[in-house]
């Protein structure tokens, strides 16, 4: 998001610093929120994490199979079923929390 600035946003000298700052300065004494709009940022890439998980022989055979008939690589795959199940798992507390 972008928004105009109230008051001027102190110079940091370091990354720390800043983060030191932002950590415990409110934001709405220099940012005004209601004016602020989305930004579309398509060129930035997700850190990534690499993980060593253990599975069944069976499990991770069924997985590449699922994959071959999708044609898509098994660990993109698993990172789908991943990310769709987070996505379930999120809305049931969400749903939870408001019901």
């Amino acid at each position: 998001m972008t928004a105009t600035t109230k008051n001027k946003v102190p110079k940091h000298h370091s990354e720390d610093r800043e983060r030191d700052f932002w950590s415990s300065a409110d934001s709405t004494e220099y940012v005004d929120w209601n004016k602020a709009q989305r930004v579309a940022l398509p060129n930035l890439k997700p850190s990534l994490k690499t993980i060593s998980l253990r599975l069944p022989e069976m499990m991770l055979a069924e997985l590449r199979a699922l994959a071959n008939k999708r044609d898509v690589p098994y660990q993109s795959l698993l990172k789908m079923f991943l990310a769709e199940r987070i996505a379930v798992e999120l809305e049931a507390i969400s749903e939870k929390r408001a019901g």
